[in-house]
């Protein structure tokens, strides 16, 4: 073979393994990419079951009369809307207060969470749902939105709590 050939063929080798060199890499960082949105995806999956079992855990309590549940859950910084006050509550020494004042008053035979969506980025979650209240022969349907903050800790806790009576404009739903 003569000089040039094997410059030539030397020249098609080394392309060609730049070829195959940069395949790899590149199929490498595609699986690599395509694991970390999948494992995105399943850990989103379970911080929304973990946040919409931890709120109907809370709720639950809250409908035999006892806040404690959502108190659990509530942060140090919590605001809160309430629909049947004016005003916002802020931090849980002032939620604590106006929930110790319902204790044992409320009764829920049977409610609905209806919707619920929770959406995740970083360490924020926002759950927000419809929710249908029977006690005794009334229908109670309110809106929620519930933000809930991971902790250091990595425990997730409600840092805004703003619940609020479903009135729809024309008096349908």
């Amino acid at each position: 073979m003569d000089t040039e050939g094997t410059i030539q063929k030397n020249r098609m080798s080394l392309i060609l393994k730049k070829f195959v060199y940069f395949s790899v890499i590149s199929l490498c960082f595609c699986s690599c990419t395509q694991d970390k949105s999948k494992n995105k995806n399943m850990n989103q999956d379970n911080i929304s079951k973990t946040i919409i079992a931890m709120e109907k855990t809370a709720l639950e309590e809250l409908n035999r009369g006892n806040p404690s549940g959502y108190l659990k859950i509530y942060a140090e910084d919590i605001t809160y809307f309430d629909p049947f006050k004016e005003k916002r509550f802020d931090g849980l020494k002032k939620v604590q207060i106006f929930y110790n004042s319902l204790r044992g008053s409320v009764y829920v035979e049977h409610y609905e969470m209806i919707d619920p969506v929770v959406q995740v980025s970083d360490e924020i979650a926002i759950l927000s749902y419809n929710l249908v209240s029977h006690i005794g022969n009334k229908v109670f349907r309110e809106k929620c939105t519930e933000v809930y903050r991971q902790e250091s800790d990595k425990q997730w806790k409600i840092i805004h709590s703003h619940w609020s009576l479903v009135q729809p404009a024309n008096g349908k739903e």
